[in-house]
């Protein structure tokens, strides 16, 4: 039984991996035509990403525009630094709320803020198109940060009620009665504690920013064009050789990100 479970455990963590290597592998394949041919090692399709001198001939040919791409790239950032300001403020205040104040609908309402997260992204994206064209509102980068920020605080809300779950109410009792004013108690007891789940909860916010697709792509105007979009129009024309340098990056990206929103979700006060 052993030997059975861990040969599952190898198929399901190669089934899940494998094309995740074989995209960081391919990114320096130096074969211009066929990717899947191993034509030697090269870094010039990150050369090319970041407009730098390449042996590449007719690079125009491999690459749409380096503008675009960086104003993909500049567009991703500004939504997911936004957002991830929003959803954290709004996120953690709503858990607060809910875990420090009693009312009839506290269950009903937990429930209602996982909504979003869990609803299908396609019916999401859907009715906030809708949502936007009925009430008159513009689709722009306004939109796309509104938009984000509607299921992102879900997720801050519920990392940030996972660490208040942990914290001692007495602590905060004590913290009164030693007299200190309910935002001294907030400011030197309360939000030092949860502050793990708060920068948790943030960085995984900024990381489901950056990659997301669907909802973003629903809600986006013209103009507003941001990275994963961009790759999917790309990949709508064609696999070529620089995506997977792209995507690459933004492995790395999301990894570095992650492993800090880990570290400090983990870390205990």
């Amino acid at each position: 039984m052993s030997r059975l479970l861990a040969g599952y455990g190898l198929i399901f963590f190669a089934f899940i991996y494998a094309p995740i290597i074989l995209v960081v592998l391919y990114s320096f394949n130096a074969n211009p035509i066929n990717m899947m041919i191993w034509d030697g090692f090269t870094l010039d399709w990150y050369r090319l990403i970041f407009g730098m001198q390449t042996s590449i001939t007719e690079s125009s040919a491999y690459i749409d525009s380096t503008k675009q791409l960086y104003a993909s790239v500049r567009t991703s950032f500004t939504v997911a630094f936004s957002t991830t300001l929003i959803s954290t403020i709004f996120g953690t205040t709503l858990a607060l709320a809910v875990a420090r104040f009693r009312f009839r609908l506290a269950g009903f309402y937990r429930a209602i803020m996982m909504v979003p997260m869990i609803m299908p992204d396609i019916v999401l994206g859907i009715a906030l198109l809708i949502f936007f064209i009925t009430v008159g509102i513009h689709l722009s980068i306004v939109t796309i940060i509104i938009g984000q920020c509607t299921f992102l605080i879900s997720y801050v809300f519920v990392t940030v009620s996972a660490r208040l779950a942990q914290l001692d109410s007495a602590i905060e009792e004590a913290s009164a009665d030693l007299g200190a004013t309910p935002f001294q108690t907030f400011r030197k007891v309360t939000l030092p504690t949860i502050a793990p789940g708060v920068f948790g909860g943030g960085m995984l916010a900024f990381i489901i920013s950056m990659d997301d697709l669907v909802i973003t792509y629903f809600i986006a105007g013209t103009g507003n064009t941001t990275l994963p979009i961009h790759i999917w129009g790309m990949l709508r024309r064609g696999i070529k050789p620089e995506i997977n340098a792209i995507a690459t990056l933004m492995l790395l990206l999301t990894i570095v990100v992650a492993g800090i929103g880990l570290y400090l979700r983990s870390r205990q006060k």
